[in-house]
C-alpha cells in the first residue's frame, strides 16, 4: 500500500491545467468507471481533461456519461499524442505496469510529465511520482471516491459521477459478493445513492443489455464447463472459431469466468479465450488460492489474490493442457 498525502495529490492537481487519464487495454467497468468518474470530478475543478483508452470500450459500457469524449489510441493515435504532448499531468488508473497498455505504454513511459497512479492491483511497477495505491481497496473507483473525500470534495458528487463510480464498485466486486467488500464499500455506496443515482438503472445498463448472440454464447460456454473434481477446479475454453460462430464482440465474455463457482465445491475457475493469435486467460479463486502468483508465474499476467489474468502465445489446446498440469501440481 502507498497512499501519498492528499495534500501532495491536491497540489499536483491544482498546478495542472491540462490532464490526461489513461486506463488499461480492454477496459472493464472499473477502468471506465474510475476514469470517467475522475474526469467528471476534475472538470468540476475547471481542468481540461481527456480520458484515453488503448482500444475500444465494450458496448455494454457505452451508456456511461462522457464516453463520447474518450480518445481511443488504436483509432485516434494522432489526437492522443497531440493532447498528451501538451498535458502537464497524467493519471494512470486501474493498472500498474505500462505493459498493460502495450504500444501506448511505450509512448507514455518516456513522457516527461508528472504521473499519478490510482490502482488496487498487486506489485506495481515504479511508473509514477505519486500513488494512491491500496490492494485492500475493492476497486479503483473506491480510491477515486477516497481522493474526492480526502480533497474535501464529496459534496461535488452528482448523479453522473455516482453512476460511474457505482459501475466500478459493482463490477469489480461481482455485485458486492467478493471478500474485498467491507463496511467502507457500503458507506461509499450510501454517499453515491444520496445524489439520486438509481443503482437499479446502472445494474440494468450493465447486465440486462445482452445481445441475443451474447446470451447464446453464454449458454454454449456453460455447456462446455470442464470440472477437475480432485482439484476443486472448473474451466471453460473457447476457440476463436467458436467465438466467431456467435458473432463475438469485445466484452461478450465479461464475467463468464465466475459462473463455474455455482458448482458445489469449486474454488478455482479459469476462462481460456482464443482471439487474435493468442489465448486470453482469466483466473478466479476463493480463499487462499493466489491466482496472482499463478498468472505471473505462468501467463505473463497478474492482478489480485482472488482475481487475475494473463495470456498465452501457444495453442488453446496446449494452454489448457499446461493449466491442468499446473493445477495438479498445486494440489
Amino acid at each position: 500500500m502507498r497512499r501519498d498525502s492528499y495534500k501532495k495529490l491536491g497540489d499536483a492537481i491544482k498546478k495542472a491545467k491540462r490532464i490526461a487519464i489513461v486506463t488499461h487495454l480492454n477496459p472493464d467497468g472499473d477502468a471506465m468507471g474510475s476514469s470517467l468518474g475522475l474526469s467528471l470530478y476534475l472538470q468540476k475543478l475547471k481542468k481540461e481533461v481527456k480520458v484515453i483508452v488503448p482500444n475500444a470500450t465494450p458496448q455494454f459500457l457505452a451508456w456511461m456519461p462522457d464516453t463520447k469524449r474518450v480518445l481511443n489510441f488504436q483509432t485516434d493515435e494522432k489526437k492522443v499524442r497531440a493532447y498528451v504532448d501538451k498535458a502537464d499531468l497524467l493519471f494512470v488508473l486501474d493498472f500498474n505496469s505500462f505493459k498493460r497498455v502495450e504500444r501506448l505504454g511505450d509512448y507514455l513511459r518516456e513522457k516527461d510529465i508528472t504521473k499519478i497512479t490510482i490502482d488496487h492491483h498487486q506489485q506495481p511497477e515504479a511508473l509514477a511520482k505519486y500513488y494512491l495505491w491500496d490492494v485492500k481497496a475493492c476497486s479503483t473507483c473506491e480510491l477515486v471516491y477516497d481522493l474526492m473525500k480526502g480533497m474535501g470534495h464529496v459534496r461535488m458528487l452528482d448523479k453522473k459521477i455516482a453512476a460511474c463510480l457505482y459501475t466500478g464498485l459493482m463490477t469489480d466486486t461481482g455485485s458486492f459478493r467478493f471478500p474485498s467488500v467491507n463496511h467502507h464499500t457500503h458507506l461509499i455506496i450510501s454517499d453515491l445513492l444520496k445524489t439520486g443515482m438509481k443503482h437499479e438503472d446502472v445494474h440494468g445498463a450493465v447486465y440486462d443489455t445482452y445481445s441475443r448472440d451474447r446470451m447464446r454464447l453464454l449458454g454454449y460456454a456453460l455447456n462446455k464447463i470442464q470440472v477437475l473434481p480432485d482439484n476443486k477446479t472448473a474451466y471453460i475454453a473457447l476457440s476463436e472459431a467458436e467465438l466467431k460462430e456467435f458473432n463475438y464482440q469485445r466484452g461478450d465474455t465479461e464475467g463468464m469466468v465466475n459462473y463455474p463457482f455455482g458448482i458445489n465445491g469449486i474454488n478455482f475457475c479459469a476462462l481460456f479465450m482464443e482471439w487474435e493469435g493468442m489465448v486470453k486467460i482469466s483466473l478466479r479463486s476463493k480463499g487462499k488460492i493466489d491466482v496472482n502468483k499463478i498468472a505471473r508465474a505462468h501467463y505473463n499476467g497478474g492482478g489480485h489474490i482472488n482475481a487475475a489474468g494473463g495470456r498465452s502465445n501457444i495453442s488453446l489446446e496446449e494452454t489448457v493442457e499446461r493449466f491442468v498440469n499446473v493445477v495438479s501440481q498445486k494440489s
